[in-house]
């Protein structure tokens, strides 16, 4: 599952340089989301792109979509519902 949270990390990175915003800090499991840089547009940017490399959209596949607090929240709902889970 560490492909998942690497290739998590990267997408957020990537859109965070794309939209010129920097980190403050190394992002970590415990990083709260909304304070990396990451707006909800950025958000809904980073799961199109996890979409593409991933194949799937978890937060389609929840019957009830939550938005996650940190980036571990994000990545345990990515592998919670990644292709041959359940």
């Amino acid at each position: 599952m560490e492909d998942i949270r690497n290739t998590i990390v990267q997408t957020i990175k990537a859109t965070l340089a794309d939209n010129d915003v920097v980190l403050k800090a190394e992002l970590t499991d415990a990083s709260v989301l909304l304070e990396s840089g990451l707006d909800s547009l950025g958000f809904a940017i980073v799961v199109a792109e996890l979409e593409s490399e991933l194949g799937f959209d978890p937060f389609v596949a929840m019957e009830n979509p939550v938005y996650p607090k940190t980036l571990q929240d994000f990545v345990t709902i990515y592998e919670g519902h990644g292709k041959g889970s359940n």
